[in-house]
């Protein structure tokens, strides 16, 4: 007999169950998937700020000479040309050129990068790290049972954070890039400057929702005190937010999910995601071979299908496995979909043969036997104003 399969609780588990939450188990852990309306938690990540627990994202810490040239090798991108404190979005291949996971990685200093990969697949890629590492002079440790991150997004994310660092300290983080990360200090737990109170923090301003905002990487012990202290400072401009409006804000910035638009059965090319492959470096990598072949195939580009953006006519929204058709043929299948908060019109990521991908393209989403109208429009669906 099977036995059952007991989800995770991350640091902050107490904390949002005081809040009300309603949980879900997402890539083996127990996440809330709303506190109360997913409507309003959109809505204030779009014009205020939400705080989002991401604990169950993993964390892999590269250390060693050799680090730059591994994860060469071991991904798909040249993360050894980025800058210390500079982060990049790359993707783990295997052999065949499938996708393992995308991530983003946070070069520290030259042997010293964090790889972050997506929840559920968290220990899969420090695996496939570990035997990467063979030959090279670098140390792979999964920290991820150890960390907490929590999310700070929306546009008064900026102004939130600062009323919690040491006035020394706001500069750093009004300067702090699209992409960065830095060592800062925060108060949390009730301190003065220079007391207990102050905590360090690896700041990253990067996010998931298409808003400004900052994701904060503190030891599981540290998260509920700083998860008190950030929504205490936000006041009304700040609430917890969920699974569920973080889904319909990435969708509306047009960010694949793993699992919907990305797998192992896909490619890179095929997901738009085609510069992020740097055939150019000159070091081997895994899955190099495979994914040259790809692009010479013209995969995403002059055959199969590629990842595009659907915007509905109507009010009925497309969902994920419905197919999308023209003059009653199939030629694709959505990915992703549902009705934008904040536009007021369905939105979907979809496959499409390459045929039908061009903006202004009509075309049809089968919603349970009713042919639904979308048309084709270049991504992002939403994009904030800076």
């Amino acid at each position: 007999m099977t036995e059952p399969t007991v989800s995770r609780h991350t640091a902050l588990y107490a904390e949002h169950a005081k809040l009300g939450a309603s949980f879900t188990d997402f890539g083996g852990w127990q996440m809330p998937l709303k506190y109360s309306s997913e409507l309003a938690e959109h809505h204030a990540v779009r014009k205020s700020a939400g705080l989002f627990d991401l604990s169950h994202m993993g964390e892999v810490q590269v250390t060693g000479p050799d680090t730059g040239a591994f994860l060469d090798f071991a991904l798909v991108g040249k993360l050894s040309a980025v800058v210390d404190g500079k982060a990049k979005y790359s993707l783990i291949c295997n052999a065949d050129g499938g996708i393992i996971d995308d991530l983003i990685s946070y070069r520290r200093s030259a042997d010293n990068y964090l790889v972050v990969p997506n929840a559920g697949n968290a220990e899969v890629v420090a695996r496939e790290l570990a035997q990467r590492s063979a030959g090279f002079d670098v140390l792979v440790q999964d920290q991820s049972a150890a960390t907490s991150l929590i999310a700070l997004q929306g546009p008064d994310a900026e102004a939130i954070l600062l009323t919690l660092v040491p006035a020394e300290q706001a500069d750093t983080v009004r300067g702090l890039k699209y992409y960065a990360s830095t060592n800062v200090q925060v108060q949390a737990g009730g301190g003065t400057e220079g007391g207990s109170g102050l905590m360090d923090v690896l700041l990253a301003r990067t996010g998931y929702t298409g808003e400004d905002g900052f994701e904060l990487y503190i030891p599981n012990a540290q998260a509920p005190a700083l998860w008190k202290a950030l929504l205490a400072a936000g006041g009304e401009k700040l609430i917890p937010a969920g699974l569920a409006c973080r889904d319909s804000l990435r969708l509306e910035a047009g960010m694949p999910l793993y699992g919907n638009e990305l797998s192992i059965d896909g490619d890179p090319y095929s997901a738009g995601l085609g510069p992020v492959v740097a055939l150019s470096k000159e070091s081997d990598f895994v899955g190099r071979p495979a994914l040259e072949a790809k692009k010479a195939s013209g995969a995403g580009k002059t055959t199969g299908r590629r990842l595009v953006g659907l915007q509905g006519m109507g009010r009925r929204a497309g969902r994920s496995h419905y197919p999308v058709t023209l003059d009653g043929a199939v030629v694709g299948e959505v990915t992703s979909g549902a009705l934008s908060p904040t536009l007021g019109y369905p939105v979907a990521l979809a496959y499409v043969d390459v045929e039908h991908i061009m903006p202004g393209t009509e075309l049809s989403v089968d919603l349970r036997g009713k042919a639904e109208p979308f048309k084709v429009v270049d991504l992002p669906f939403y994009k904030r104003e800076k």
